[in-house]
């Protein structure tokens, strides 16, 4: 089975605005040489930061919105299905959720990165996901007793 080289991926990077957002930007050498879209809030922070970015408005409030979370779901199909990404990215939050989920159907592979602040209990969006998680990542070295096949890559700051 041949591998594509790094560059040659082409990713998903999903998440809610604020730190959510910030912590998916503060890995920029990671996935500014590759073809990337963004799916997040459209919030100032994100217009502003993303403004040269390939970007999907998703629908929020996320947390605990059933009637948001059917919308992101077809928000997912759709976009997944026009993008074909071979990489989901994200920390957060629920609307990770759908993309997770779908893009796990159309075989995409997906890492999740746990919050910084929290450090020995999992996030509803953690749990949530952690199932079609092909990576998950913490930030701390007691998040490995909340999520067993989570790997400690230290903090993100």
């Amino acid at each position: 089975m041949s591998r594509k080289p790094i560059k040659d991926f082409k990713i998903c990077l999903v998440g809610s605005s604020g730190g959510h957002l910030a912590h998916l930007y503060m890995l920029k050498p990671l996935w500014e040489e590759n073809d990337r879209f963004w799916v997040t809030f459209d919030k100032e922070d994100a217009r502003s930061l993303l403004k040269d970015e390939k970007v999907y408005k998703c629908y929020f409030p996320t947390n605990r919105n059933i009637k948001n979370l059917i919308k992101n779901t077809f928000l997912a199909i759709k976009v997944l299905k026009k993008e074909k990404p071979d990489l989901i990215i994200s920390a957060g939050a629920a609307v990770a959720v759908p993309f997770f989920y779908i893009g796990k159907l159309m075989k995409a592979k997906t890492v999740y990165i746990e919050v910084f602040d929290r450090i020995d209990k999992s996030t509803l969006t953690g749990k949530l996901v952690y199932p079609v998680t092909d990576k998950f990542i913490v930030q701390w070295e007691e998040m490995k007793k909340v999520y067993k096949k989570a790997i400690n890559l230290g903090s993100i700051f």
